[in-house]
């Protein structure tokens, strides 16, 4: 019996749950704020934006810098940098309402000739006050699919470039000790010549051996006869022999 009337106050809290799901957010209180409020308040935003001229914009960063307001500053000065790409303004479209626990979130469509917009407003939901503005650009499916490829080439280039690099750090590792070693050799200091040591005089060649001379008197006394003879003497007193130089 127990059983039974636990498993239908089980049934009976789902479907209430269900039902709170199921009710219509424009219906709903949202801590004192209706659908239409937030709404309104959301739209006046929007508006306000696109009637903004770029002096208006400028002053209007200046001012809420003074008060230190990062909010509306970062909401104006992101709408200065994508204004002049999204066209002119068309209308304002639906706006849908998300609770998560102790957040609210509001988006606001905004319909643009060039690109369309959604503006984000994020509320604290225990006091109902803006904690960021924020506006997203609307992409087609193919612009979506375009971007999803790029990163994913991004990606890819990025892994394969990393991979080049510590390819190269590791065949560095086997230069660098032939570079220390070309380094070490450059350095190295030069060594002195040896000295060059005299060659050898070769002996001088023995001179054949002379033939033996005849005897010298001999030599003489036939010579001084000759010359006895030429003078017409008979003696070879008058004259001396001192020396005798053969002739090749």
């Amino acid at each position: 019996m127990k059983k039974k009337l636990c498993l239908i106050v089980s049934l009976c809290l789902l479907l209430l749950g269900l039902s709170a799901c199921g009710e219509d957010p424009k219906k709903m209180d949202y801590n004192g704020k209706s659908y239409d409020d937030l709404k309104s308040m959301s739209e006046n935003l929007a508006q306000s934006l696109t009637e903004f001229t770029d002096e208006q914009i400028d002053e209007g960063i200046a001012y809420y810098e003074q008060y230190g307001d990062t909010v509306i500053v970062g909401l104006m000065k992101q709408w200065k940098e994508i204004k002049t790409d999204v066209g002119d303004f068309v209308k304002l479209g639906e706006l849908s309402v998300d609770k998560s626990g102790k957040t609210l979130t509001t988006s606001q469509f905004m319909d643009f000739t060039g690109r369309d917009l959604t503006l984000t407003c994020v509320y604290n939901y225990l006091d109902m006050q803006v904690t960021s503005v924020t506006l997203d650009e609307n992409y087609s499916l193919g612009e979506k699919m375009q971007k999803a490829a790029m990163n994913t080439l991004m990606g890819l280039g990025t892994v394969f470039m990393i991979l080049i690099l510590i390819s190269l750090v590791i065949y560095g590792f086997k230069v660098i000790p032939y570079l220390e070693q070309k380094a070490k050799a450059k350095n190295a200091p030069i060594p002195e010549p040896a000295p060059v040591q005299a060659a050898p005089v070769p002996m001088a060649t023995q001179e054949p051996a002379s033939e033996p001379q005849q005897d010298d008197a001999e030599l003489v006394a036939v010579i001084a006869a000759a010359i006895a003879a030429f003078e017409g003497t008979a003696a070879a007193d008058g004259f001396v022999v001192r020396s005798i130089k053969r002739r090749k």
